[in-house]
């Protein structure tokens, strides 16, 4: 039942959920936990896709911009195998289909070095990313400012512990997949 409201263990406070049937009275927290981040997930995937959009590329994915964001990251070339250990994606099949794409659109450059291709952004890929990045400081960032204030206090603050916690918590959400294969 999407947005369904259960019981957690606070007392009067009521859980918001995506299927109560899996929310554990050990853990309420957790299902309240993985709603947010269903609908957190699917908020940043537009807001990637339609950021670039404004930016001027679009028909890019969520993937595709992420990948080209990655391959820019510090002006240092990438291996397929890097890019995938970084974005934690497993299936690395999609990310060679989205350089691959990157490639075609003279986003990215892949120079090959015995076996491996590594990646690099173009002069388009950079300047790509540069109007991302000013898209995100007009619309994403300056918006940001209505948490800040005297009740919100330093909102950047909150949101790098945040960060930690998702972070950490991504980590035991990997164990447990591990785990679950197993059984």
């Amino acid at each position: 039942m999407s947005g369904d409201h259960v019981s957690g263990d606070r007392p009067g406070k009521r859980a918001i959920v995506s299927s109560s049937h899996l929310v554990s009275e050990r853990a309420a927290e957790l299902s309240e936990f993985e709603f947010g981040l269903i609908i957190a997930s699917h908020a940043f995937d537009r807001w990637a896709v339609r950021c670039m959009a404004a930016a001027g590329l679009s028909d890019l994915s969520r993937l595709d911009v992420l990948v080209l964001h990655s391959v820019n990251h510090r002006a240092r070339d990438k291996k397929l195998a890097d890019i995938c250990f970084v974005l934690n994606v497993e299936d690395a099949h999609t990310v060679s289909y989205a350089l691959k794409k990157l490639a075609r659109l003279g986003l990215v450059e892949g120079t090959r070095r015995g076996k491996e291709i590594h990646y690099t952004t173009s002069a388009a890929g950079r300047d790509a990313c540069e109007r991302y990045r000013q898209v995100r400081e007009d619309c994403l960032v300056a918006a940001l400012g209505v948490f800040s204030g005297p009740r919100g206090g330093d909102v950047n603050t909150q949101i790098g512990g945040l960060a930690d916690l998702l972070r950490a918590l991504s980590g035991l959400y990997d164990q447990a997949a591990r785990a679950a294969t197993s059984l």
